[in-house]
C-alpha cells in the first residue's frame, strides 16, 4: 500500500528545512559571508509558500475538525501577519545595512516560535482529530498550493507600511518563502 505525505508531515518538512537554511545564515553571518542575500531570499520564498499553505489548507481544516480551536487559529494567523511584516523589511535590505542582521534574527526569532507552537500544540490536536485519509489529501493540495505560488516577497517600502495595500494571501513574503520550498518535489526521508 502507498502511503502518502499528510500535511502534517509536509509542512514539518518545511519546517526543518527553513531550520537548517537558519543555520547557514547564522554561520554567514559569523563569517561576514556575501552569500547571505541569496539564502535570505531563497528563505523568504520557502517561507511565503509554506505561509501559503498554511493559510489555504491547515487552517481550515483545524477550524472543521479540532473543535474550540478557532482562537488558536487566529492566534496563529496574527502571528503569520507579523512574520510577514518581517519578512517585507527583510526583502528591501541586504547584509551591508545595518539593520539586515537584526530583522533576519527577528524573523528566525518568530519562525522558532510559530513552529514550536504548531509542532508542540496545533498538529498533535489535528492529527488526533482529522482522518489520516483527509491528512493525506490536504498533504497533496498544500505540495500543489507551494508549487503554484508565488516565488517573490515584496519588498516592504521603507515608510508607512500600513498605506501599501494588501494584494492577496499568497502573494508578498509569501512567494518568496514559496520559493525557498520550491525543491519541494524532492521528497525527504
Amino acid at each position: 500500500m502507498e502511503t502518502r505525505e499528510d500535511i502534517i508531515s509536509v509542512l514539518v518538512t518545511d519546517h526543518r528545512d527553513a531550520e537548517e537554511v537558519f543555520g547557514r545564515l547564522e554561520v554567514l553571518q559569523a563569517a561576514g559571508d556575501g552569500e547571505a542575500k541569496a539564502l535570505a531570499e531563497r528563505m523568504l520564498a520557502g517561507l511565503a509558500r509554506h505561509a501559503a499553505a498554511e493559510r489555504e489548507h491547515l487552517y481550515p481544516a483545524v477550524r472543521q475538525h479540532v473543535a474550540g480551536a478557532g482562537p488558536l487559529v487566529d492566534q496563529e494567523l496574527i502571528g503569520h501577519a507579523e512574520i510577514e511584516r518581517t519578512m517585507k523589511r527583510l526583502a528591501r535590505l541586504s547584509p551591508s545595512d545595518a539593520d539586515f542582521w537584526p530583522a533576519l534574527g527577528l524573523l528566525m526569532t518568530q519562525v522558532r516560535e510559530h513552529v514550536r507552537g504548531q509542532e508542540s500544540d496545533l498538529f498533535p490536536r489535528l492529527r488526533a482529530a482529522c482522518p489520516q485519509e483527509r491528512l493525506a489529501e490536504l498533504g497533496a493540495k498544500a505540495r500543489r498550493t507551494q508549487q503554484a505560488a508565488p516565488s517573490r516577497v515584496r519588498p516592504a517600502p521603507q515608510e508607512r507600511p500600513e498605506a501599501r495595500p494588501a494584494t492577496g494571501p499568497a502573494t508578498g513574503p509569501l512567494d518568496r518563502v514559496r520559493a525557498f520550498f520550491g525543491r519541494r518535489g524532492k521528497h525527504h526521508a
